[in-house]
């Protein structure tokens, strides 16, 4: 590749594509074009970036001549539909969707765990679930110190991560309530306050994220356990995990409960997850120093605490993992891969 890239932004007017805007300006990516793509009905809009207004082209077939590497993120059909169409015009494409993920000829890169996949990619390269990857930043240390053999975690996870729609929603229902003047104890809203989630979510906690599949869990937990084992390299990896929706207008939040091969200390741990890129170790309850869901969001870093001796496991250990769910776990990562390119 050049070493000015031209790069294309599919879904540019959406969380993700804005996000992933800001990342290559923050990052100085070296940047000949940039390309931005969206629908028919976003086309024409002008976004800002270096201190220019660049306008979005409709995304069309013929949409990536002379591009170098394209960042999806505008949903699975789209990337089925238009990712071949920017490999067969010479581009590598980094998708941010579930397309292609589990596909055996895609790599699915967090470049922290095993950004050495990339040079294996066909002309696309997979970003994966955003509380997968925000999990395995500090997964990953564990494992290669200590061999993990399976989780037990649940998930709190923002509106963000639905979309804008969900923003809007938790907003609107937020404000409604308190415009009406209701003590704590009566918070239920009438039923057109509700649309994107199938129950409120302000002041609620849904564990419903995505569909439900036969066996109980839903879609999305499985994808921890799924991509899990392929991101890892680790084919025997086995996760039981619950995701709630909470309301949290940004950054997921993950209770990990890991078992291990080999002994494990706190200590131990702590020394490991100190020294891993992309992490920040907050560890002090005695000082209420612990991750919040508020102090990572906007931040590129992720940051795990509450790293104690798990007591239902004889080799275990639990922890508190927190990252923003729109940077590592979606726009950073994707920028990220495309620097390894």
């Amino acid at each position: 590749m050049s070493k000015n890239l031209h790069v294309a932004i599919v879904g540019a007017t959406g969380a993700v594509g804005i996000e992933m805007m800001r990342t290559l300006e923050k990052r100085k990516f070296p940047l000949g074009k940039l390309t931005l793509l969206a629908s028919a009905r976003s086309a024409g809009k002008s976004l800002p970036f270096l201190g220019n207004e660049v306008k979005v082209q409709e995304l069309t077939e013929h949409s990536f001549e002379g591009v170098d590497v394209a960042l999806f993120s505008a949903g699975g059909p789209i990337s089925k539909k238009f990712a071949p169409f920017a490999t067969q015009a010479g581009a590598v494409v980094v998708d941010n969707s579930s397309a292609f993920r589990m596909d055996a000829d895609v790599p699915l890169v967090v470049p922290e765990v095993n950004g050495a996949d990339v040079k294996g990619n066909r002309g696309i390269i997979a970003n994966p679930n955003c509380t997968t990857a925000i999990t395995l930043m500090a997964l990953w240390p564990l494992h290669q110190a200590f061999g993990v053999t399976r989780v037990f975690a649940s998930s709190y996870q923002a509106v963000s991560g639905t979309g804008a729609q969900a923003i809007e929603e938790l907003e609107k229902q937020t404000r409604e309530w308190a415009k009406s003047q209701r003590k704590w104890d009566d918070v239920r809203l009438a039923s057109e306050h509700v649309s994107v989630y199938p129950h409120q979510i302000a002041f609620n906690a849904l564990p419903h994220v995505d569909s439900f599949l036969d066996s109980g869990y839903t879609k999305e937990e499985m994808k921890m356990e799924n991509e899990g084992r392929k991101i890892m390299h680790h084919p025997n990896f086995r996760a039981s995990v619950t995701c709630v929706r909470v309301p949290v207008f940004r950054a997921h939040s993950v209770a990990v409960s890991a078992e291990f091969e080999r002994p494990v200390s706190v200590e131990a741990a702590r020394e490991v997850l100190g020294n891993s890129p992309g992490l920040d170790l907050v560890d002090d309850p005695t000082l209420k120093k612990y991750p919040l869901a508020l102090d990572v969001a906007g931040r590129d870093n992720c940051a795990v605490g509450r790293i104690r001796k798990d007591c239902a496991f004889d080799n275990g250990l639990a922890f508190w993992v927190a990252g923003d769910q729109l940077l590592k776990g979606a726009a950073l990562n994707a920028v990220q891969i495309a620097e390894l390119l």
